[in-house]
């Protein structure tokens, strides 16, 4: 899908839609490891990383896996919201791999694969906790939005709320 190699001290990453069990599982461990040292594992998490085959990519959606030399470092999820919008969600970077432009990679690439799907925009909710990940959104594009232009969101944890329009 995509290959980048964002400065000369970032690892060269490989973006690519998650094709195995194997990709499944590591999809579901990156998620567990940040949610639980910094929140609570919540239902609609639970239901996501339990079947993102079936929770997120047979509706619609798109669960990218990123890797460097072979290793898979890195995800996220794009879920089908309708009328051509997508929910960005469950972005994760392996702990030792954080701030060398794995997530800046992962997050281009769902960007560039929500274009791809014809999308509108994209939204996401996460919480002001997540400085870096919030700073990360916001240089690419994304702006905060008041989070009743969202609908319900399911996370108790969520307190900063962001769009990103594609047209």
């Amino acid at each position: 899908m995509s290959t980048t190699s964002p400065s000369d001290h970032s690892p060269e990453v490989t973006v690519t839609h998650m094709a195995t069990s194997a990709e499944a599982r590591k999809f579901k461990e990156l998620n567990e490891q940040w949610i639980v040292d910094l929140f609570t594992l919540e239902p609609k998490d639970e239901m996501l990383l339990d079947d993102p085959q079936g929770t997120m990519v047979e509706p619609g959606g798109r669960v990218l896996i990123a890797r460097t030399n072979g290793d898979v470092v890195g995800c996220v999820a794009l879920l089908a919201a309708g009328d051509g919008v997508f929910e960005l969600s469950k972005m994760a970077v392996s702990p030792t791999l954080r701030g060398h432009g794995v997530g800046r990679a992962i997050l281009l690439a769902a960007i560039n694969a929500a274009k791809d799907a014809g999308a509108a925009s994209l939204f996401l909710v996460t919480n002001t906790k997540l400085a870096n990940a919030v700073y990360l959104y916001e240089s690419v594009g994304f702006r905060h939005v008041p989070p009743e232009t969202l609908g319900p969101v399911p996370y108790k944890r969520a307190d900063a709320f962001m769009e990103y329009r594609l047209r």
